[in-house]
C-alpha cells in the first residue's frame, strides 16, 4: 500500500519547502512537486507542517526504582509518545550489582519485545564495571546494536561508578566504537546534604532541591568532560539543567573538544518555584532538580549556540500514590515526572512560537540530532528518500490545553496541568503506517520495533 502526503510544508533540520511525499511500504520513496497519485492513498496536508517523527533519547519505562516501578510500560509509554509526535524512544537498561549486562538486557527485552507500540532502542547503564562487564562491551556494540553506555556519578551503592571505573570504561567503549553518557552530579556532596537536612528534620520536597545545588552538577560535568578528553571517548551529558554545567562544556571547546549535551523540556520551562507548594511539589521531584530562571535563559541560548544538542524528557512517571512514599521524607520520593507525550508540542509552542528557536532548530534538537548522535541517521530523524517514513503532520495554529484528563500517559496527574499550547500533532506515520490520526492510535501493541544502532562517529 502506498501513501501520498500532498500539499504540506516540509520542515527538516536544514530545509523548509512545499512538496508531496510518496511512501511505499515503510520507506519514503519520492519527494517532489505534484507527484502522481496512481493507486496511493492520499493524505491532504494543506496548512500543516510535515516533519520527521520525534526521537526522545531519554526515557525510563517500567523502570525499577526505590522499591517500585515507573508507571508507564513500554506499551503505554510508546503509545503516549506516538500521540505526542515521538515515533522512537531510547530506554535505559539498568545493570544490577553482581549481574551481567546480558542479564539486564534479557530482562528489558522481556518487557519491551512484543509490547512496544512505537519504535525503541536501548542505552546500557553500567553500574558494576569489572573485567567481566568490560568483556561484554564489544558484544553489546557489534551484535546487539547498543552503542551508548550510561554511567552515574551519583547514587552510591546502587548505580554509581567511581572515576577509576569510569576511565577504564571510557577506554574500552572508545575502542569498540561507542559513547559514554553520564548523569553528572556529585553523589558524595549530595548524599552529605541529604543526610544533613534529614537529620535537621527538614524533610519537605524543597530540601530535595536544596540538597542538589548547582555546584554539584557543574563540578561533575567538568570532571566527566576532562575524563572524556583524556581518554578520547565520545561523551554525552544527559539532562543538563544549569549555567555552571554548560560552562564546563563551553570551556572544553577552548581545547577543541566536543561533548554532546542534552537538556529536557522541564528545565527549559519550569523553575525551582515549583518547590514552594508543600508536598504538592513532589510532582516535580526529579534529579537533577528544577533550577532558576537564569539557567533557563542559558539553556535556550545554548541550543542556539550549538552547545545544547538535544531536548529530551527523562520521562519517568510515578502515580501520586507512589510519590506519597516520601510524604514524611523527601529522600523517599520516587524521582521523575511525566513528559513523553508533551515534549514536541511544548517545545514548538514555547520555543518556535515565542521566537526562542527556529523551525529548523526545532527539528534538529527534537528529531535529527538524536538520530545522528545515537547512530540511527538517516534511517530515522529526517525526511529523505530511503528514510523510514516516520512523519508527523502538525497544525501550527491549533490551540489546546494539557491535562491529565486527556493525556495518554499512565499517570494520574500532569506536570503541566492547564498549560496552554499553540500547535498540535494531528497525524503520525510510523514506518509508513498511519499510527495516530484524529486522536486515535491505529497500530496495535507490539507494532514497535527494536532499532539496532550504528557505531558512534563522534560528529553531527
Amino acid at each position: 500500500m502506498s501513501l501520498l502526503i500532498k500539499n504540506g510544508r516540509v520542515i527538516t533540520a536544514t530545509d523548509d519547502y512545499q512538496a508531496d511525499i510518496l511512501v511505499q511500504g515503510e520507506k519514503i520513496v519520492a519527494i517532489g512537486k505534484d507527484l502522481p497519485a496512481h493507486d496511493a492513498e492520499i493524505i491532504d496536508a494543506s496548512g500543516l507542517l510535515v516533519m520527521p517523527g520525534g526521537i526522545d533519547p531519554h526515557v525510563h519505562l517500567d523502570m525499577p526504582f526505590m522499591g517500585t516501578f515507573s508507571s508507564d510500560t513500554h506499551e503505554t509509554g510508546t503509545r503516549a509518545a506516538l500521540h505526542g509526535g515521538t515515533t522512537t524512544v531510547i530506554d535505559f537498561v539498568l545493570q544490577k550489582q553482581g549481574h551481567s549486562l546480558r542479564e539486564a538486557l534479557d530482562e528489558w527485552n522481556s518487557r519491551a519485545s512484543g509490547t512496544a507500540v512505537g519504535d525503541y532502542s536501548f542505552h546500557m547503564a553500567v553500574t558494576d564495571f569489572n573485567p567481566d562487564t568490560k568483556a561484554e562491551i564489544k558484544t553489546m556494540v557489534e551484535q546487539e546494536g547498543i552503542t551508548s553506555f550510561k554511567t552515574f556519578m551519583a547514587y552510591k551503592g546502587a548505580l554509581m561508578i567511581d572515576d577509576r571505573q569510569m576511565t577504564d570504561l571510557m577506554q574500552e567503549v572508545r575502542q569498540q566504537g561507542g559513547m559514554v553518557t553520564v548523569h553528572a552530579t556529585n553523589g558524595d556532596v549530595i548524599d552529605y546534604l541529604v543526610a544533613k537536612h534529614v537529620a535537621e528534620g527538614k524533610t519537605s520536597p524543597l530540601y530535595h532541591y536544596l540538597s542538589q545545588p548547582e555546584v554539584t552538577e557543574a563540578e561533575a560535568s567538568a570532571r566527566f568532560t576532562d575524563l572524556a578528553n583524556y581518554t578520547g571517548c565520545p561523551g554525552y551529558i544527559v539532562h543538563m539543567t544549569c549555567e555552571g554545567a554548560l560552562n564546563a562544556v563551553r570551556n572544553a571547546t577552548r581545547r577543541n573538544q566536543k561533548v554532546y549535551v542534552e537538556t529536557c523540556i522541564q528545565y527549559l520551562l519550569l523553575d525551582a518555584s515549583k518547590y514552594d507548594q508543600g508536598f504538592e511539589s513532589a510532582k516535580w521531584v526529579m534529579s537533577p532538580p528544577l533550577r532558576e530562571a537564569k539557567d533557563q535563559e542559558t539553556l535556550w541560548a545554548g541550543i542556539n549556540q550549538g552547545l545544547v544538542n538535544i531536548v529530551a524528557t527523562d520521562h519517568c512517571p510515578f502515580m501520586w500514590e507512589q510519590k506519597l512514599m516520601g510524604k514524611d521524607n523527601f529522600a523517599k520520593i520516587p524521582n521523575g515526572h511525566p513528559a513523553i507525550e508533551n515534549r514536541m508540542e511544548l517545545l514548538f509552542s514555547e520555543g518556535v512560537n515565542k521566537n526562542r528557536i527556529s523551525l529548523n532548530k526545532y527539528v534538529e534538537v527534537a528529531c535529527t540530532n538524536p538520530a545522528k548522535i545515537f547512530g540511527m541517521f538517516p534511517k530515522k530523524g529526517t525526511i529523505a528518500i530511503g528514510s523510514d517514513a516516520d512523519i508527523i503532520l502538525f497544525d501550527p495554529k491549533e490551540q489546546h490545553t494539557i491535562s491529565a484528563a486527556t493525556h495518554h500517559m499512565n499517570v494520574d496527574y500532569s506536570a503541566y496541568e492547564g498549560w496552554p499550547l499553540t500547535g498540535r500533532v494531528k497525524t503520525v506515520l510510523l514506518r509508513g503506517k498511519v499510527a495516530v490520526d484524529k486522536g486515535e492510535c491505529l497500530v496495535p501493541k507490539g507494532y514497535g520495533q527494536f532499532i539496532k544502532r550504528n557505531k558512534v562517529s563522534g560528529k553531527i
